[in-house]
Order: structure tokens, then sequence, then C-alpha cells
């Protein structure tokens, strides 16, 4: 056996899991990283994946694999850059493990990220989110979980795993309502709740009686609903609402729409920028300036206080016809 399945190994069951203790999700990501990896070589050079050496993993390879995933897996960049970190963090622990591979590892480690457009952040308004929360049918228990699942991603703008993980036990519908998530970073948190997200998990608990430590909102298998599922069950209201909201007609809602919509709210109300930055988890502030460049209504605030430039009014009178004859000579 080739030296890179051990050292593959040892990455995940020694750096990522022992010394690390990384979340199921970032051993989840890297694993399909080097499934994807390992597939693209083994059908280029027609070998078992347990034979490839590093050799095999050279610069050009690595960077026909990232063209690979853009070209015809049609990635993102955002995408291909995080595959990318992935080969980096598993090249920068072969250096320490295999030195007479330097000089290949330090070319896989050369290769940089790729910059992107950074598009402004798609939200809704109150007006599309109240027809999104009208769709389901509240009188059949799907129904029921659908509309509590909408409601809380709209008001606390909690992330598509922080809701699909989320327990009954963590609902606090007493004295100060709110709702607690591990999110992202292993930072836990509570988010408030507004009145009408209590009175819509209050039917929804009564109607649907389960254990403290069972999913807050479950499939019909009583199983944590999947992050495809949320997705799926989104998109499907969010099209369903379109019939009476045109302008959901022509645009892709997912779960992150909600989650920025959250944000946008408050925003809209005066919240300040730190106070949404911990509402949301973010790590920094500056995850958090996105919601600034969104909101028109601070720049058109910026635009009144504003002086116009004085430059005296005149109306446009078009040219004497004959002269515009001659003018055509």
């Amino acid at each position: 056996m080739s030296p890179l399945a051990p050292t593959l190994q040892k990455f995940f069951t020694d750096r990522l899991l022992t010394q690390r203790q990384v979340s199921p999700a970032t051993v989840a990501a890297y694993r399909d990283t080097f499934r994807l990896l390992l597939g693209f070589i083994a059908d280029r050079k027609k070998l078992a994946p347990a034979s490839f050496d590093f050799t095999d993993l050279d610069a050009p390879t690595i960077g026909a694999f990232l063209t690979h995933l853009e070209n015809e897996r049609g990635n993102s960049i955002r995408t291909r850059n995080a595959r990318l970190a992935a080969i980096h963090s598993l090249f920068r622990f072969a250096a320490l493990e295999h030195p007479e591979h330097a000089e290949l590892i330090s070319r896989v480690l050369s290769i940089p990220q790729k910059r992107f457009d950074r598009a402004i952040v798609a939200f809704l308004t109150k007006e599309e989110a109240e027809a999104i929360l009208a769709v389901p049918d509240r009188d059949t228990w799907i129904g029921r979980r659908d509309h509590a699942l909408l409601t809380v991603a709209v008001q606390t703008g909690l992330r598509v795993a922080e809701l699909t993980g989320l327990r009954r036990e963590d609902v606090v519908l007493t004295t100060g309502p709110h709702v607690r998530c591990r999110g992202k970073g292993r930072k836990q948190r509570s988010t408030p709740l507004t009145a009408g997200a209590v009175t819509t998990l209050r039917e929804w608990l009564k109607a649907h009686d389960a254990q403290p430590d069972s999913p807050l909102f479950p499939s019909r298998h009583g199983t944590p609903l999947s992050t495809d599922a949320v997705e799926w069950l989104v998109n499907k209201h969010a099209t369903a609402a379109a019939s009476h909201c045109q302008s959901l007609a022509t645009r892709r809602i997912t779960p992150h729409v909600l989650r920025h919509s959250a944000a946008m709210f408050l925003r809209e109300a005066g919240v300040d920028i730190s106070v949404i930055a911990l509402w949301l988890g973010h790590e920094s502030i500056a995850s958090t300036q996105i919601y600034m460049h969104a909101d028109l209504a601070v720049k058109q605030r910026a635009l009144d206080r504003s002086t116009p430039p004085e430059v005296t009014p005149n109306r446009y009178r078009p040219s004497d016809s004959l002269l515009a004859y001659l003018d055509t000579l």
C-alpha cells in the first residue's frame, strides 16, 4: 500500500477527530472532497485509489480537479475554494509526515483561492414572508409542522442545520420565551421569540406530543428532517405563494434567504448591527456588514441628508427641424 492511504486515514482519525475535534459536518465535507478527488484521479489514471502515491496528487492534477469541479460538475467558486481548503489541510499535515515530498507539497499549497463576485444578499419583504407563511394547511399535521418551522426560521434567522438540530427541550415558552441552539463553531446561543412565534409553537407542541429530547420538527417517521427536506419544503411553499405574491414568481427561495430576511427585518427596525451579529451567531461583525449594503433605506436616508449640487434646472427643447436637416448633410 502506498504512503497516501495511511496518511489520509491518520489525517482523519488523528488530526481532525483527536487533535482538532472538528464537527461531524466538517468531517463530512472533507470526506466528500477526497471522495471526489480520488474518484477523479482514478478515472483519469485508471488506478485503484488505494494504490495512489503522493506523486499522483501533484499540483497539475489538483488544478485539473478544481477545473473539473467548476466546468463539469457546475460547482460555484465558493465550493471550489472549500474543496481546495480541505486539500490544503491534508497537505499541511502531510508536510510533517513526509518531508521527502516537500517540493510537491509546497507546490500544491501554493495553489491560491479564487476570487469571486459578492452579490447583494437576497431577502424577503414582509409581504412576501407573510405570503409564504400563509401557504401551509394548518388543518393537517404536515401543514402545522411546516408553518411552525417557517415561522421560527423567519423570526429567529437560524441556519438550516440549527433548525433541523432543534429538540423540543430547546424551546422555552414560559417567562422570557426563547429557543436554544448549538450553532456554527460550536457556539451555544439563545434567540428570543415573538408573541406570534410563541403561539405558533404552543399549537404545534400541543398537536405533536413527544419526548423532550425528540426533534422539534420531525419527519413522518419521527426522525430529524434533513437539510434537503427543509430546502424542498421551503421551495414548495414559496412556489405556491407565488400565485398570490407575484414578486416570488421569478425568485429562488432557500432556507438561507429566510435567515437573511430575519436579519433585514431587524435592520429595518433600527437594531444595531452588532446586535444582529449576536442574534445570527456570527463570529465577527464583518460578516454582518452585508446587511448594511443591502439596506437601501440607510442609503436613502444618507442621500436625503446630503446637499445636491446647485444646478440650474433647464428643459430640453429639440432644435428646429430645418436646422436639424442641415446638420445631417
